[in-house]
């Protein structure tokens, strides 16, 4: 598989799966009753059973690709019987049919008529198809105990980021121009901008511990050879665009969010959704730029990366002889 292409399953895979947990999540901690319904505020059973649906495709094409790869096959006969060892005797194999099981429930629990109790099944099944990404990762390289908390720390960082990305999803379908036709509409995106708070901080510090600890993971206390790398380099940009939604989002908290409630007395709440809506819109780009170069980050080795720019500096002739 060519590293452009498996970036980009990745990537794809990664905003798909968090999409499906973060949007169901949203709709259990911001809305409730009837505002559930699909199309009463979000379209739910068309965008959760489309992610759905494509999360399965996309995971089927990349562990054909992954089997391709790994056996230099590429007619499928040949390739099947390494793909039912791929899926039968390693654990990434299990984890994707883990995945596949997920992705179905996840499917059929959005048909459900009860609103509730199917974003309650959806969001837990969501959760475990975006957590089984953590045995592509870099935590699968680990062994004993080692292996089991990088795991936790990899599922735990992929489950907020989720949360976090659902969550900028929902805000910015809400925050469209054609539906905030309506005072009750207006009130009702400040109401879940305010119950996002918690949630949000939550979400901002379990992110920013995992992400530490998962540094330590994988490079260890370490800062000067690593940030010379390509992997620290994306890192450093994935750092950056961080900080940057955490600005956007401390706007929208202290100011955007009190903005739009106070904008329901005065009449002028069309000018600070539509402010609330560019704020979101950019820290949504934001986010999927992030997730572009965690997909990229999960195909490189800081430590092979680091060695191979050391063995070319070390073949490289030295000032003294070149004059």
């Amino acid at each position: 598989m060519s590293d452009s292409i498996s970036i980009a399953l990745r990537f794809a895979l990664y905003v798909d799966l968090m999409l499906l947990f973060g949007v169901a999540l949203f709709g259990l901690y911001s809305l409730k009753g009837r505002e559930r319904l699909t199309g009463a505020v979000l379209p739910f059973r068309p965008m959760l059973a489309g992610t759905a649906v494509l999360g399965v495709m996309l995971s089927v094409v990349s562990m054909v690709m992954m089997a391709s790869a790994m056996s230099g096959e590429s007619d499928f006969a040949e390739l099947r019987p390494h793909i039912e060892m791929m899926l039968f005797e390693t654990n990434v194999g299990l984890a994707w049919v883990v995945r596949i099981v997920a992705l179905v429930v996840a499917g059929f629990a959005v048909m459900l008529r009860a609103p509730g109790f199917s974003l309650w099944i959806t969001a837990f099944a969501g959760g475990v198809a975006l957590s089984s990404l953590a045995w592509n990762g870099h935590g699968a390289m680990d062994e004993g105990s080692r292996r089991f908390w990088h795991f936790t720390v990899d599922i735990l960082h992929l489950l907020t980021a989720g949360a976090w990305l659902g969550a900028l999803m929902a805000f910015a379908l809400m925050a469209r121009i054609n539906a905030l036709h309506t005072e009750a509409r207006i009130r009702l995106l400040a109401r879940a901008v305010n119950r996002f708070e918690v949630m949000g901080a939550v979400i901002v510090v379990v992110i920013t511990v995992t992400g530490v600890v998962n540094y330590l993971f994988i490079v260890g206390p370490k800062l000067d050879e690593v940030f010379l790398s390509t992997y620290g380099v994306l890192l450093f940009i994935k750092v950056v665009l961080f900080a940057g939604m955490l600005v956007l989002a401390a706007l929208n908290r202290f100011h955007l969010g009190p903005f739009l409630e106070q904008s329901l007395g005065n009449g002028r709440y069309q000018v600070a959704a539509n402010a609330l809506r560019r704020s979101v819109l950019v820290e949504w780009l934001a986010a999927v730029v992030i997730v572009g170069l965690v997909a990229w980050l999960g195909t490189l080795s800081p430590e092979m990366d680091v060695s191979i720019g050391n063995e070319a500096s070390d073949d490289r002739p030295s000032s003294q002889w070149t004059g």
